[in-house]
C-alpha cells in the first residue's frame, strides 16, 4: 500500500487564508471555503500549521480573529524563507517531509521550498477548493487518536515545557507516571494498527503497510497474535503507539511486524514491545525470530534488535533480514515505566 495521505497542511496566509496583504493594513477576509477547510482536515487528524512572512504579533491576532488561531500548531511567521520555516515545522512535529502539503499563492515562494525540500508536496490556492475530496487528503480511517491528534500535540506541548525545567532527563521521566499497556488487538483496533503502519516509517521494522483487510484476516488466525499497546501518563493519554505481529508455530515464534510512533521515542519505550515478546519466549522456552527489511528511515530499529539480543540469521525472500534471538539476552524494561500485559502471547 502506498503512503500517500498527507498528515500535515503548510499554509501561507495573505491571499490564501485571507485576501489581502496584512502587512500593508489591507481589509482583510476570509478566503471562501477556508475556515471549513481546515476544521475538516483538522476533524481528519491532518494538522494544520502557518508559513507566513508576516509580524508574528499581528499575523496571530488577526487568525484569532477571524476563530482559527486554536486550529493551527507550531505556527512559523516571520520573514525568513518559507523552507526553513517548514524544516522547523517538520522538526517539531516530528514527521517526513513527504507527509507536508505547502500551499501558497506565490510560485517563487512554492518554487523556493521545492528547491530546498523536494519531498514536500506544493500547491497553488486552487486546491483549497476541491482539497476536501482530494484522496490526498482523506486518511483511510479516522480513529479516536487521528481525532484527538491536535489535542495529544498540544498535551505534548505541556510535557516538553515540563522537561525544559529538568537538567536530569531520568528525574524527569521518573515523575513522568509512564505505564504502557499491551493488550491483543480487538477488531476495533485494526482501523488505528493499519493507520500506524501508514504513518510510522522511522520505527517501523518492515516499512510494510497493512491493510484492514489484511489484519483482520490475521486477527482470525489461530497461529498469529496481534500486540498492541497504548501509553499513558500523568498529563493523559498518548494512544495506541505500537503494535506487533507475532507468528507461532511449534517451538518457533516470528516478529514478522514490529513498529512504535515516533511520537514516543524520547520516552525510551521504543524496546519495551519487544522486550516484553523477548521475554515471553524466553520464559516459554521458544525460539524467538525477527524479520528486518532495511528501508531508507529504520536503521534504528535494526539497533534496536541488536541491543536485545539478536543477531543475523540469514536472508529473506523479499530482500530483508532474517533475526534470530541469542536465547541468553533479556531486554531491560525501564524502572521509570509500569509496564501491564494479560498474558497474551499462545504457550
Amino acid at each position: 500500500m502506498e503512503k500517500k495521505c498527507i498528515k500535515c497542511v503548510v499554509w501561507d496566509l495573505d491571499e490564501t487564508v485571507w485576501h489581502g496583504i496584512l502587512s500593508e493594513n489591507d481589509q482583510l477576509r476570509l478566503r471562501d471555503g477556508i475556515a471549513d477547510a481546515i476544521r475538516v482536515l483538522d476533524e481528519r487528524g491532518i494538522i494544520n500549521t502557518i508559513a507566513s512572512k508576516n509580524n508574528a504579533a499581528d499575523a496571530l491576532d488577526k487568525l484569532e480573529s477571524f476563530g482559527l488561531l486554536e486550529y493551527f500548531l507550531v505556527p512559523q511567521v516571520n520573514w525568513g524563507a518559507k523552507s526553513a520555516s517548514i524544516q522547523r515545522i517538520k522538526e517539531q512535529l516530528n514527521i517526513g517531509y513527504d507527509a507536508i502539503a505547502f500551499i501558497d499563492d506565490q510560485p517563487f515562494e512554492r518554487d523556493e521550498v521545492k528547491s530546498v525540500l523536494q519531498e514536500v508536496h506544493c500547491f497553488d490556492v486552487d486546491i483549497i477548493a476541491g482539497m476536501q475530496q482530494d484522496e490526498r487528503f482523506i486518511p483511510r480511517f479516522i480513529t479516536d487518536e487521528s481525532a484527538k491528534r491536535r489535542l495529544m500535540y498540544l498535551t505534548d506541548e505541556l510535557r516538553k515545557q515540563e522537561e525544559e525545567q529538568f537538567t536530569d532527563n531520568q528525574a524527569f521521566l521518573q515523575q513522568l507516571q509512564l505505564q504502557l499497556n499491551i493488550a491483543g488487538a480487538q477488531e476495533k483496533d485494526l482501523q488505528r494498527v493499519e493507520e500506524l503502519t501508514l504513518r510510522t516509517n522511522q520505527l517501523n521494522a518492515t516499512g510494510y503497510a497493512y491493510t484492514y483487510d489484511e489484519l483482520l484476516q490475521l486477527l482470525q488466525n489461530q497461529s498469529y497474535q496481534v500486540l498492541v499497546c497504548e501509553l499513558t501518563d500523568k498529563y493523559g493519554s498518548y494512544g495506541k503507539i505500537g503494535v506487533s505481529m507475532l507468528q507461532t508455530v511449534g517451538d518457533r515464534w516470528n516478529i514478522h511486524l514490529l513498529l512504535m510512533s515516533c511520537r514516543v521515542m524520547s520516552r525510551g519505550v521504543g524496546s519495551v514491545l519487544l522486550a516484553y515478546i523477548v521475554r515471553e519466549a524466553m520464559r516459554h522456552e521458544k525460539q524467538l525470530y525477527a524479520d528486518f527489511l532495511p528501508t531508507s528511515r529504520n536503521r534504528q530499529m535494526y539497533i534496536t534488535y541488536k541491543f536485545a539480543g539478536f543477531k543475523e540469521a540469514g536472508k529473506l525472500e523479499n530482500g530483508g533480514i532474517q533475526l534470530i534471538h541469542d536465547g541468553v539476552t533479556v531486554p531491560a524494561i525501564p524502572d521509570y515505566l509500569q509496564l501491564t500485559a494479560t498474558n497474551l502471547i499462545p504457550r
